[in-house]
């Protein structure tokens, strides 16, 4: 069942809801649009990259890990530099 979608003054349209949803387009993601040739389009949701990702990424195997207390302290004595 296609969607009509209307296009605004200012040349943009909303996708609905279901659309989003068959894309699997989360609040926060961005939407890849290929112009394709016959002048149609093709949307793929471009999921965002959770910042879980991030945790433990410094970590080094056989070393303790830092305290926030201690990273604070280390970027203290960077920015005076004193590191």
């Amino acid at each position: 069942m296609p969607i009509t979608l209307t296009v605004t003054a200012k040349g943009q349209i909303t996708l609905r809801r279901e659309a989003l949803e068959h894309l699997g387009a989360r609040p926060g993601d961005k939407v890849d649009v290929d112009l394709l040739q016959d002048g149609c389009l093709r949307l793929r949701a471009k999921r965002g990259t959770p910042a879980s990702v991030v945790f433990g990424m410094l970590a080094r195997p056989g070393t303790a890990p830092r305290s926030v207390e201690d990273l604070n302290e280390a970027a203290a004595a960077g920015w005076a530099g004193e590191a």
